[in-house]
């Protein structure tokens, strides 16, 4: 008899354990709702597909000759994001600097000195606390004949920053200006050991505890052959690895704006490309920073010199990019920030 009373008080015990956790994640689900619903639809729209194909077509053109991190081709690339944002009138918390210098010994294999490029609205009611929209902009370079333009890798995702910082500042400038502060990070030498967000991440230059989240963003112009029957999808990575509150704002926001499929089959540990571990965001999440990844995928042009600017979806680009506005606007104007949650650490 003892020895049943005990095996029913663990029953009972972990049914109020599993209840309680059913009640948190309605509670939690019922706490997120965009009331604003209308005037964040009014920014997506500012968000287009003609603009983002004229930020891809100039960010992978042979100007910037592959931008190798730490070659010419690349600090012409990094010039160009800054005269982006300097036309924009989207200051840099680094001044008129704008770039996050790193030095050659912080890298290996000869690469010479790079630099992130940051800009920043900042927030008018929590200012100390950011949310980072970051897309990395290094590629592969050039060979004597031959120019990796990246396009997709990682052309897309630099341009839904840019699209992203000027859809806020314009909101800004019409009386909705984020209560936290939102940084747009342009991160060098991703293609090489993530160096430009260890950097960062090392170094940052506003504190990690006070990080909100990391959206990260690379490559999200193209279609995989898993989806070639339906491309209405994209990966989300990560979203659930540190913030339970993460996970259920980014599928609110989908479900309000933009109806993709968001595909967790390579937020998977027993996904073999282990791709959570494999792009900026991780050493964001390593700091113990709440993150999303965003992917499309890897196609038959991943780093090849064909991946080039009339092979991307331009109208699923537009509709990617609207689904990482509308949660970055969720995080940067909630009352209150998201949460790391022990239990999903």
């Amino acid at each position: 008899m003892k020895v049943q009373l005990v095996a029913l008080s663990l029953v009972l015990v972990g049914s109020c354990s599993t209840l309680r956790h059913t009640e948190k994640i309605k509670q939690l689900k019922n706490n997120i709702a965009f009331d604003d619903a209308k005037t964040v639809q009014t920014y997506l729209n500012t968000i287009t597909e003609s603009e983002l194909k004229a930020h891809v077509y100039a960010f992978s053109s042979d100007e910037f000759q592959g931008r190798k991190v730490g070659e010419p081709g690349h600090h012409k690339a990094s010039q160009f994001l800054k005269d982006y944002y300097l036309s924009e009138n989207i200051a840099s918390p680094l001044g008129s600097k704008y770039y996050q210098h790193i030095p050659e010994s912080f890298f290996s294999e000869g690469i010479k000195n790079s630099q992130n490029v940051i800009a920043y609205i900042k927030g008018n009611q929590y200012p100390d606390e950011v949310v980072i929209i970051s897309a990395h902009s290094d590629h592969e370079g050039y060979t004597d004949n031959t120019i990796y333009n990246g396009a997709d890798d990682n052309g897309s995702g630099t341009a839904a920053v840019l699209e992203m910082a000027q859809a806020f500042k314009k909101a800004t400038l019409e009386g909705h200006p984020p209560k936290r502060s939102i940084v747009f990070l342009h991160l060098t030498g991703e293609e090489v050991n993530l160096t430009g967000s260890r950097y960062y991440t090392k170094y940052p230059v506003f504190s990690m505890k006070n990080t909100v989240a990391n959206l990260n963003i690379d490559m999200i112009g193209r279609v995989d052959e898993a989806h070639t029957n339906n491309e209405n999808y994209i990966y989300v990575i990560g979203a659930d690895r540190l913030s339970t509150e993460l996970h259920y704002i980014s599928e609110m926001a989908n479900a309000e704006f933009t109806n993709l499929e968001l595909d967790y089959k390579l937020n998977s540990d027993s996904d073999p490309n282990r791709y959570y571990y494999r792009s900026d965001h991780y050493n964001f999440a390593q700091k113990g920073v709440p993150v999303i990844f965003y992917f499309n995928g890897e196609h038959e042009d991943y780093h090849e010199p064909t991946d080039t600017a009339e092979k991307i979806n331009y109208p699923l680009l537009e509709k990617r990019t609207k689904l990482i506005f509308a949660t970055a606007w969720y995080l940067v104007n909630s009352d209150k920030r998201i949460e790391v949650d022990v239990d999903a650490i």
